[in-house]
């Protein structure tokens, strides 16, 4: 069944400073052993327009105006002034500073399927900000930047990963970094455990 829970995806990629700080097979193992399967993985180095492409055509001008509208609360919260005029000006900036980031250097990029894999994926992932980010999540635990130290550089925050927010988000962001023919289907034992109904594969 195609629409069954068990064959929801999500992109995952491990950004540049991952790949760097040699963390690609700690973060592939953070999703594997709750249960999630691989079903497509390539090494890249995006271009600056795929990175583009990537946050954009996802959220598109109401991602813009919310981004930036979010960054300038978080300027008036420190008691200044946003440098842009415009919300969507602010957002601009924030989608060109995170491109070049994306794109700076290789990436692995990886489409996970499970129930709730979308979900799931975020919450082993942790939150945007790693210092914030709960113990027990790949950010909370193998890095350390911070809004403040992002804004102190003029930077996009190093996080080490990109993951899908909604099931919508992943349907728009697969497209852009694989086609069709290189997510595969096939069939993994541990599926057997997880989402047979009657355990009636177990025993000889």
């Amino acid at each position: 069944m195609e629409n069954h829970p068990s064959k929801e995806r999500t992109l995952v990629i491990i950004k540049p400073d991952g790949v760097q700080r040699s963390l690609i097979g700690e973060i592939i193992k953070r999703y594997e052993r709750v249960g999630l399967k691989l079903v497509a993985l390539k090494m890249l180095i995006p271009t600056e327009d795929m990175a583009t492409k990537h946050y954009y055509e996802v959220g598109g001008e109401a991602w813009l105006e919310e981004v930036g509208r979010k960054a300038a609360v978080a300027y008036e919260k420190k008691g200044l002034k946003s440098p842009y005029p415009t919300f969507k000006d602010n957002g601009i900036a924030i989608m060109k500073s995170n491109a070049k980031y994306l794109s700076s250097g290789p990436v692995i990029a990886m489409i996970w399927q499970g129930n709730q894999a979308v979900g799931l994926v975020r919450k082993i992932t942790g939150g945007t900000e790693p210092l914030s980010s709960d113990v027990g999540t790949i950010r909370g635990d193998l890095t350390l930047d911070t809004y403040q130290m992002a804004d102190l550089d003029q930077r996009s925050i190093r996080n080490l990963i990109h993951a899908s927010g909604l099931v919508e988000e992943a349907e728009k962001e697969i497209p852009i970094w694989f086609s069709e023919s290189e997510i595969l289907k096939y069939r993994l034992i541990q599926d057997e455990i997880l989402y047979d109904v009657n355990l009636d594969g177990i025993l000889e």
